[in-house]
């Protein structure tokens, strides 16, 4: 595959009366895989330091089917568009070994300094890290391939 992969298995807990895993818990997936794609871009000391920060603007979800529980997402992460000071996150989720697309957010999201939290430009190596992207990573907490 030449996209971005992230593995993760749903439980238990994120799950309603019917085995359906909550819509809320689709944001909380997105976040997880996008703290992956940031560790997959180089950015796992930033992130850990603070060096690296970034803000929740707007997210936008689109379900089209369900997933359940004990069932592992794939879930894939890509730079959409970049801004001066934002950028735009698309994040397709697919039960894993399905290319069937059940759920799509689009995330955008302000870079922002560390101390103040006022906004700031994104700085170039960031900026060509997410134009470059994480193709052909796969990282998998669920224990699904091989």
């Amino acid at each position: 595959m030449s996209r971005f992969r992230y593995f993760l298995r749903t439980r238990y807990n994120e799950c309603d009366a019917q085995k359906v895993v909550f819509n809320s818990r689709y944001g909380d997936y997105t976040d997880l895989a996008t703290a992956e794609f940031f560790r997959a871009l180089g950015y796992e000391k930033e992130m850990q330091t603070g060096d690296l920060d970034y803000q929740l603007v707007r997210q936008t979800t689109e379900w089209r089917a369900p997933a359940r529980y004990d069932q592992v997402l794939e879930i894939s992460v890509a730079t959409k568009h970049l801004g001066n000071t934002s950028f735009t996150l698309a994040t397709e989720f697919r039960i894993a070994g399905d290319e069937r697309v059940i759920v799509t957010v689009e995330t955008v999201y302000v870079h922002v300094d560390h101390h103040g939290l006022q906004k700031s430009p994104l700085p170039g190596p960031l900026r060509a890290a997410l134009e470059r992207g994480a193709s052909n990573v796969t990282i998998d907490h669920a224990a699904y391939l091989p």
